[in-house]
């Protein structure tokens, strides 16, 4: 039941208010007898609302905008922006359906927002996805307050996970992907999988050489509601990161089918280049449907049945449904772990806030810290120049766009930092505030389990990391870059020099055991070499120095 309300200073209902959201969303409801749904940020789909319906019949919608929420990290205004922009219309076209609706703002959390509307009265909630909104509603949950129903948005259920993976470290993606396989049948053929593996991902690692051509990505029109959002976020979020560009990014329900579409044609190509990097084209065949699928704004069951039924060879297509089924594996991991909360993994204190200007925020927690990375996140990451042009062109991506694609991410941005001892919970938080489509339960996995080794083996049998050699294989980022890939790039030195420093946490990893036979083969004056260059290159880009000065003079390596 929907109370009568005297509004406080902290929320306030946007309903009938002026600017073209109130006026879409029309007057406030009035006081009625009806369930009342809360819809958090990232439940964006009818789908969701009505599995919903069928158990109680009629609701009322609740919308939240949290000011708390968007100042919590320093998050990118293109990020913000989309998130705001897809809520409002969502909203609206909630309206014109016909659903009661009360679209509200407040100054504090989300669970306040539901205590200045309810008061002591009652509430439904579709289950959060992400952990820190489940924290911040707990309480009412607890007293009863809030009654949560299940989220139909996921392809997978917590029982196969379960049964395929467990509870208890070591997680492992490749049980769970047969598991999900031969329970939907997805591209499986008499019981085996077609194509003879399950994983065809050993076709899908060409780089690109500027053949086939590459899409420009979409571009949608902006209307008023969108205009409203941009000049919102300028004005009370300007301390932030980022620009907003809502024309680069889909914020209606057929502009999201629109998206949907442009995937789904490239989709053919999309295998073969997946890992490819290059300045020439940031998407290259990338469907950059992520931020729609963690919104709910394209259900992803639907990207599924349209990437099964399209004319895309085989390696594209499983290709695309094996990060759909990543994406569920590690919110499973995530939410079985507590957040990681219920590891016994290595853990240190940790600055938070990303190293965002003054942002600087501390917490209580002990942080997964395996190999004892203490350094501060580099002004690189917020765009000072480093010289290293891969990162450069990455961190400038982001900057512009909140998203890279996963191989920038993994290779570029994560390995860097990995090679020069980068605290992992400074990198987690940048990646959360930086990238449109990070929340709690996809980017601690991706990040603290995958892009770095903070958790040791618990998720990944070995780290991601690399020299120079794959950056120049897979992208053309060295042949605009002041250093040469073979001889004067600091990276292959880095990486032999993070083998040799963190060789006790690897002496007993089989994985490892190759590329530690190497390392030990360096002689002593090779590896003190190597030492020297890392203790240079962490140095000069934690003093927001690039490697490159001014005249063009490269820094002095040894080589």
């Amino acid at each position: 039941m929907l109370p009568k309300r005297s509004w406080s200073t902290r929320t306030v209902a946007l309903n009938g208010r002026r600017g073209p959201l109130g006026q879409s969303l029309g007057p406030e409801p009035s006081p009625s007898d009806i369930p009342w749904l809360f819809v958090a940020y990232d439940q964006l789909n009818e789908s969701l609302l009505t599995s919903v319906t069928n158990r109680l019949g009629k609701v009322g919608l609740i919308f939240v905008e949290s000011k708390e929420k968007a100042e919590k990290r320093p998050y990118h205004k293109q990020k913000l922006a989309l998130l705001l922009s897809n809520m409002r219309h969502f909203a609206v076209e909630m309206v014109e359906q016909g659903w009661p609706l009360l679209y509200l703002s407040t100054t504090g959390s989300y669970a306040d927002a539901l205590k200045d509307t309810m008061g002591d009265g009652h509430v439904h909630a579709i289950a959060p996805a992400e952990r820190e909104l489940r924290v911040d509603l707990s309480a009412m949950v607890d007293q009863g307050q809030i009654t949560l129903h299940p989220h139909t948005g996921w392809l997978t259920n917590q029982t196969w996970f379960v049964e395929s993976v467990g509870t208890e470290p070591p997680f492992r993606m490749d049980s769970f992907y047969r598991r999900v396989r031969k329970e939907t049948g997805w591209l499986m053929l008499d019981g085996q999988p077609m194509g003879g593996g399950y994983s065809l991902d050993a076709e899908n690692r060409k780089p690109w050489k500027g053949e086939p051509a590459a899409p420009q990505p979409p571009r949608f029109s902006a209307d008023k509601i969108d205009e409203e959002v941009h000049d919102m976020v300028n004005a009370c979020f300007q301390h932030h990161p980022g620009v907003v560009d809502l024309e680069a990014l889909p914020t209606t329900a057929h502009q999201a089918q629109e998206a949907l579409a442009y995937g789904m044609e490239w989709l053919a190509w999309f295998g073969p280049y997946e890992d490819a990097m290059s300045e020439r084209s940031r998407t290259l065949f990338h469907t950059r449907l992520a931020p729609l699928f963690n919104l709910h704004r394209v259900m992803p069951i639907e990207a599924v049945t349209r990437a099964l039924s399209c004319e895309a060879p085989l390696n594209s297509i499983e290709g695309f449904v094996r990060q759909l089924v990543w994406r569920e594996y590690v919110h499973h991991v995530h939410e079985v772990t507590d957040g990681f909360r219920t590891l016994d993994v290595h853990r240190e204190p940790a600055v938070r806030g990303a190293r965002w200007g003054e942002w600087v925020a501390h917490d209580d927690e002990l942080h997964p810290n395996h190999l004892e990375q203490r350094a501060p996140l580099f002004p690189a990451y917020w765009g000072q120049e480093s010289g290293l042009r891969c990162l450069d062109a990455n961190v400038e991506a982001v900057m512009d766009d909140g998203w890279t694609h996963h191989i920038p991410r993994l290779m570029v941005l994560s390995n860097l930092a990995n090679l020069l001892d980068v605290d992992p919970r400074e990198l987690t938080d940048w990646f959360h505030a930086a990238f449109i489509d990070a929340f709690d339960w996809v980017v601690e996995p991706n990040v603290l389990g995958m892009g770095t080794f903070s958790l040791g083996t618990a998720m990944m049998t070995k780290p991601y990391v690399s020299g120079s050699a794959y950056i120049h294989r897979m992208s053309d980022h060295c042949s605009s870059c002041s250093f040469h890939p073979k001889k004067t790039c600091p990276i292959t030195r880095l990486y032999w020099a993070y083998l040799n420093r963190h060789r006790d946490a690897f002496a007993k990893n089989h994985r490892m055991s190759m590329a530690m036979r190497n390392a030990s083969k360096r002689s002593e004056e090779t590896q003190a070499e190597d030492a020297a260059v890392f203790a240079s290159v962490q140095s000069a880009l934690l003093e927001g120095k690039s490697l490159v000065d001014a005249s063009g003079t490269l820094h002095e390596f040894i080589h």
